[in-house]
């Protein structure tokens, strides 16, 4: 079984990817003709995917181990022209792999939604604690509307229809704090021993405005759980690709796809569990007449306090 992996995991420096025809600039095919001689490991791959978000606690785990080959680099333009070459990066992460790709903002650390072994070596190489919950990366509004319970869309009682909002900014630089339903994997929101009994289970989502990383997602059954890369002793991000791959290879990053330098703001995070959006951190994404930001949040509920008594 290793050398079979072996073998697999140097075919993809092998393989050409020029010849392949797509009928979509997104979506790459599942499988094609290869030459005698080498593996066929997409279909194969796609079938231990494919799953039932109900059911993934019940569901064999995919181990990926890596070999003596060593981290795989791929760069792509950051148009996205070139996205074929990242067909062994889809497979990788298909297997259990984890790694970096590019956003419309910082570079992220990601890896399938329901692998727990590879959720719990990005902990372990971030430095991120089970008390601190994981984002996701969907592809879109559906991915959403899964795993958490989704944007507040109105009612004829006056509440906003916060959704058509949302629409109208995504995708784009924002990650939107919302309720998770139970098909959201627990190992991603846990709080220690208590996390069944925690009455608050909430998670970040986005949907990134990047050709490269959409290209990715659209290529995926599930989301991808993410965090940014910074420096591994300070509070910064490194918007380097080649500075990412120099410090994290070394602990065990199995690809990172190179898609230039990225600018130095993160995304906007606006927390939708409260009363009003309100956004907790300022990013890329601009504050929108419908947010709030968080002093403005305490006055409100301050005033509100206040009439009430």
């Amino acid at each position: 079984m290793a050398a079979a992996d072996l073998a697999t995991t140097a075919s993809f420096s092998r393989v050409s990817f020029r010849g392949a025809v797509r009928p979509s600039p997104f979506r790459l095919p599942l499988s094609r003709a290869h030459p005698p001689g080498r593996l066929r490991v997409s279909s194969t791959v796609v079938a231990l995917h494919k799953r039932n978000p109900k059911r993934l606690k019940y569901a064999a785990e995919r181990q990926f181990k890596r070999e003596d080959t060593g981290m795989l680099r791929v760069k792509v333009e950051p148009s996205g022209e070139d996205f074929w070459k990242l067909d062994p990066v889809i497979d990788l992460i298909n297997r259990g792999a984890f790694g970096v790709i590019p956003t419309d903002t910082v570079y992220s650390i990601v890896c399938d939604l329901s692998n727990n072994e590879s959720i719990e070596r990005l902990r372990r190489v971030k430095g991120i604690g089970d008390s601190k919950p994981l984002s996701i990366l969907c592809r879109s509004l559906r991915d959403i509307d899964t795993y958490t319970t989704g944007f507040p869309r109105g009612t004829n009682q006056g509440q906003a229809n916060i959704f058509r909002a949302v629409k109208r900014v995504i995708p784009g630089p924002y990650t939107f704090i919302l309720p998770a339903t139970k098909q959201f994997p627990k190992q991603c929101i846990r709080h220690g021993s208590s996390t069944r009994y925690a009455k608050r289970r909430q998670v970040g989502v986005r949907i990134p405005d990047d050709p490269i990383c959409q290209a990715i997602l659209q290529n995926l059954d599930e989301p991808l759980i993410c965090t940014s890369v910074k420096y591994l002793s300070e509070d910064e991000w490194i918007l380097d690709p080649v500075i990412i791959a120099d410090l994290y290879e070394p602990l065990g990053l199995d690809f990172i796809v190179d898609g230039g330098p990225r600018i130095a703001d993160p995304s906007t995070v606006v927390d939708m569990t409260g009363t009003n959006p309100t956004v907790i951190r300022q990013g890329k994404g601009p504050k929108l007449d419908w947010m709030v930001a968080e002093d403005e949040e305490e006055d409100a509920q301050s005033k509100f306090a206040f009439k009430a008594v």
